[in-house]
């Protein structure tokens, strides 16, 4: 995927936002709804576990989105520091600082467009999380880590089936951490009607094929090539 811009515009990269944003926010704004709608999660659970119930936490959620996308905020993203993480979080912080003085003036949302989100299956995964005693940056960063493995595990997933690969890929997922018991080698060869020596390549293939998916994930979210390494640092640290 290239960080160009090309006449039809499909890149959902970061570093795209951040070279248009200060100069044609509109520009950059098809890559923003993107990454908002992958990564918002991460700011319902902060929401959430700063004490927000759950439909306050949805209104901050949409409504942040909303003025965010309006009013071309991500021009004012550091390139010295562009990680999407990071900008997105102290945004968030910030506007609900702000939308707790006026939340009695006005209905959250207005005329304002908002992003389609599954708060139900977000609540869920707040729910379900189990570092609700972290610290909420820690919370926050770790919930950050766990939804780009949550991508980068959906990409090799509709890739796999793309390719007629899906049952093999189901039963070799929780060797990569997918969920599920790790089954041996040789059972799973038999499942599958294969050589254990051929299971084994399988896996070790699709252990690359993920960690490359990772890396694609990762560099979506950060501002340039250099900076993939130190985030997948961060990530591996906050799990």
């Amino acid at each position: 995927m290239s960080d160009s811009f090309a006449p039809t515009f499909s890149t959902t990269r970061w570093s795209v936002v951040l070279a248009a944003g200060a100069t044609d926010p509109l520009r950059a704004r098809p890559a923003l709804e993107t990454l908002c709608r992958a990564y918002w999660m991460p700011l319902y659970a902060d929401a959430r576990r700063r004490g927000a119930d759950r439909t306050r936490a949805e209104d901050l959620v949409q409504g942040f989105f909303a003025e965010f996308l309006e009013k071309g905020w991500a021009a004012d993203a550091d390139r010295e520091r562009g990680r999407f993480r990071a900008f997105l979080r102290t945004a968030f912080r910030r506007f609900c600082a702000d939308e707790h003085e006026r939340a009695q003036a006005r209905k959250r949302g207005g005329d304002l467009r908002t992003l389609s989100l599954d708060f139900d299956e977000g609540e869920a995964r707040y729910q379900a999380e189990a570092s609700r005693d972290l610290e909420p940056d820690r919370a926050f960063e770790r919930r950050w880590a766990l939804t780009l493995l949550a991508r980068a595990l959906d990409r090799a997933r509709r890739e796999a089936h793309a390719q007629g690969r899906g049952e093999t890929f189901e039963a070799l997922v929780p060797w990569i951490g997918g969920g599920g018991e790790a089954r041996p080698h040789a059972e799973l060869a038999a499942r599958l009607g294969s050589p254990e020596g051929a299971v084994k390549v399988a896996v070790h293939r699709l252990r690359a094929r993920y960690r490359e998916h990772l890396r694609d994930e990762l560099r979506d979210t950060v501002g340039d090539e250099a900076s993939v390494d130190a985030e997948l640092a961060d990530l591996l640290a906050a799990i």
